[in-house]
């Protein structure tokens, strides 16, 4: 392996975050060119099976993490839970996902309750960022998804979320209750 493979296997595996092409080339002083393929060539080779671990592509950058079979094994090491989100959160989260930038009438519209109190924990937690104001009387504050989110749900970008044909794959019943608009899909 050479000295820059291995000084870039280093330095994501030392990141406490996802690390992105464009800092890895600014810390090493090399083109994006030059790193990509030794990303893509360490991806292949923690990707097999022989490994407990993989690179991953997560919010706009790379990470170690581990696989996920021995999730229940690991979690003996740190003693944590793994988050758990409320009912109210995980809607939240998935409105303003889906349709961020998103205000908070907007998100009390579609969820049909007070949502302050939510949105102000998922802020806390950095899940949701203020993207600026809406250019409406009252200019309101808009919502939109962190890097943090994407990191917790393992999403290289929002691009990577089920699509509602992909849902509705999932649970068929659910296209029975509630049909999908053609024009909504993909």
């Amino acid at each position: 392996m050479d000295d820059l493979k291995r000084l870039v296997e280093a330095f994501i595996f030392a990141a406490d975050s996802p690390l992105s092409l464009d800092r890895l080339s600014t810390f090493l002083e090399q083109p994006k060119a030059t790193l990509r393929p030794i990303v893509l060539e360490l991806q292949q080779e923690y990707g097999s099976e022989k490994h407990g671990f993989f690179l991953a592509e997560v919010a706009g950058g790379y990470q170690f993490r581990t696989s996920e079979e021995f999730a229940p094994s690991l979690r003996k090491l740190n003693r944590t839970r793994a988050p758990r989100f409320s009912r109210a959160a995980l809607e939240t989260l998935a409105i303003v996902a889906y349709r961020q930038p998103a205000t908070r009438a907007e998100i009390e519209y579609l969820r049909g309750v007070d949502s302050g109190g939510v949105m102000k924990t998922l802020l806390d937690k950095s899940l949701l960022r203020i993207l600026g104001k809406k250019d409406i009387p009252g200019r309101p504050l808009m919502y939109g998804t962190s890097r943090q989110f994407l990191e917790l749900f393992g999403l290289r970008d929002l691009n990577d979320l089920p699509t509602l044909k992909e849902f509705a794959a999932l649970a068929p019943e659910l296209e029975e209750a509630y049909p999908l608009n053609p024009d909504q899909v993909d």
